[in-house]
């Protein structure tokens, strides 16, 4: 796990740096093929080794995957209308993957074997290939080929894999281990010198000006905490309907469906109706507060709650929530991008996601282990009954951090977003220059608008 969330995170903007390079489709098909056959190596692995060295090569190629999806999605759909019903499909997707995953992965591991969670990526990127190759549109170049940063992509990537290094290691070794605080530490320092190196490089791999923006800050900051929570409820109401409730793993799968339902509900519902009429400065804040009541209503579980009246009310706020948050904040995070910077943008969003799950992983687990902890000490000696309230206890507190999480994000994100209208930011736009000057501009500060044809064929 760790080593595919080291090559995921740490390769995301040098992947969404590529298809802007090489080309959206190009680069699809590339991480397609390659995470197909990484997952085939991964499931077919005789020895230990070689299943690590397979997930680290799926996270290389989901690493040009997810940016590249995200940015087909913001070059292909330009008209709202259909922009919208375009990434209100896409966030529910990315929102109920995790749950769905659960199911899948369930049924695959008690009916089949647990290779068969490696192998069947093989036969989703068939058909998505399929897709591809039929449906998505080569867009010929205009104007001069533009370059890969070197120096940023070296300085980023290295940030990146110490940053979910350290969390990694928050988990098992605690905050105060020197693999934990030095990874960190290191992070800081390399993406100091990564922000000061984009603002004199002559082509920057990511533009200050796509992420100082203030409406695409906020959304990327709303992608970040959203993950950090998401990632706490799945993990630690698997454990509770598993050890507690005595779920089996299909049936602990089936009980995240109905959170899948709201998510998708509220996805279409966000998308086709309220962001467009609200805008995200409404919609976002509306998200992280049923969030934050999700998880506190979680929080109540004890040994004799029930999953109909103790989780299930909690999930579907929550996956009503996660159906607000993420459509809106994705569409905000990629609207105005130039198109020769879309796929690096698209991979900000999943960096975010991907870095916040990193976070509230490794925080969660380890204040939900230290409440138990304490628990356990204050209570002893321990008896079956004392280790199962220490588990519950443990539980709660993550699920009480995680509604912190979903507060905090409430009241930042109804801080940051601009009123609906307001448009995005013209002040931190990198200069213009060459062909790119004489291009129209964006009515809403995007800064130049591609005149390539958009659609397919």
């Amino acid at each position: 796990m760790t080593a595919y969330s080291l090559a995921f995170a740490s390769l995301l903007l040098l992947g969404g740096r590529l298809s802007d390079l090489l080309g959206r489709k190009r680069t699809f098909v590339i991480g397609l093929v390659g995470f197909a056959g990484a997952s085939a190596l991964g499931g077919a692995a005789p020895s230990f080794e070689l299943l690590v060295a397979a997930r680290a090569l799926q996270g290389v190629f989901g690493a040009l995957l997810a940016p590249t999806a995200l940015a087909v999605l913001t070059t292909t759909f330009t008209v709202p209308r259909e922009r919208a019903r375009a990434f209100g499909v896409f966030g529910a997707i990315a929102g109920a993957g995790g749950a769905v995953g659960l199911l899948l992965g369930g049924v695959l591991t008690e009916t089949l074997d647990w290779r068969w969670n490696l192998y069947i990526n093989v036969l989703i990127a068939a058909v998505a290939l399929v897709g591809a190759l039929a449906f998505i549109p080569r867009l010929a170049r205009s104007g001069p080929r533009p370059r890969l940063d070197v120096p940023g992509t070296l300085l980023v990537s290295a940030a990146l894999f110490s940053l979910v290094l350290g969390f990694s290691n928050a988990e098992t070794g605690g905050w105060d281990a020197p693999l934990t605080w030095a990874p960190l530490a290191a992070s800081g320092v390399l993406l100091t010198a990564f922000a000061g190196w984009q603002r004199r490089a002559a082509h920057p791999l990511l533009p200050l000006s796509v992420v100082l923006d203030r409406n695409r800050g906020a959304a990327y900051l709303s992608v970040l905490i959203a993950g950090a929570g998401l990632f706490g409820i799945f993990l630690f109401v698997t454990y509770y309907l598993q050890l507690t409730l005595g779920f089996s793993p299909i049936r602990t799968g089936l009980a995240f469906l109905p959170m899948i339902g709201m998510l998708v509900l509220a996805a279409q519902l966000g998308t086709n109706l309220l962001v467009p009429r609200f805008g995200p400065k409404v919609l976002v804040p509306i998200g992280m507060t049923l969030g934050a009541a999700g998880m506190v209503d979680l929080t109540f579980l004890d040994a004799s709650s029930s999953y109909a009246t103790g989780v299930l009310p909690g999930l579907m706020m929550i996956g009503f929530a996660m159906g607000t948050i993420m459509p809106a904040s994705m569409q905000t995070a990629t609207l105005g991008v130039d198109r020769e910077f879309a796929g690096v943008a698209s991979a900000t969003v999943n960096t975010s996601q991907q870095v916040g799950g990193s976070i509230g992983t490794a925080l969660l687990n380890t204040l939900a282990a230290t409440a138990t902890v304490d628990y356990l000490v204050a209570h002893a000696p321990a008896s079956a009954a004392v280790a199962e309230q220490a588990a519950l206890t443990g539980y709660s507190t993550a699920d009480w951090w995680s509604a912190g999480f979903f507060a905090a994000g409430a009241v930042l994100s109804a801080l940051l977003f601009r009123r609906r209208g307001q448009g995005l930011s013209l002040t931190d736009r990198a200069p213009v220059t060459g062909d790119a000057a004489a291009r129209p501009t964006d009515p809403v500060g995007a800064g130049p608008v591609s005149t390539e044809p958009v659609g397919v064929g």
